[in-house]
């Protein structure tokens, strides 16, 4: 797979969609009274499927560095928030 797809397509695009909605869910989960390891358990339920998009990006041959700094910043983010 061309790095561009994966980093452009799948990670920025899809991976944020899908923490978006995760992150989401969990607050909604939250507002109405749900156990606290629920919540964080769908908050971190995408973190195995961001890991492999990063680990994947990782490894791609030839790939820009700068590519992979952001990669990882937006692992940060998409992990924290």
């Amino acid at each position: 797979m061309a790095w561009p797809v994966l980093f452009w397509r799948d990670m920025l695009a899809m991976g944020t969609v899908v923490n978006l909605l995760a992150s989401f869910v969990a607050l909604m989960l939250a507002s109405q009274g749900a156990p606290m390891a629920l919540v964080v358990l769908v908050h971190f339920a995408p973190l195995p499927y961001n890991l492999f998009l990063f680990l994947a990006l990782w490894r791609l041959p030839r790939r820009p560095a700068l590519v992979v700094v952001v990669a990882a910043a937006w692992l940060v983010v998409v992990t924290v928030v």
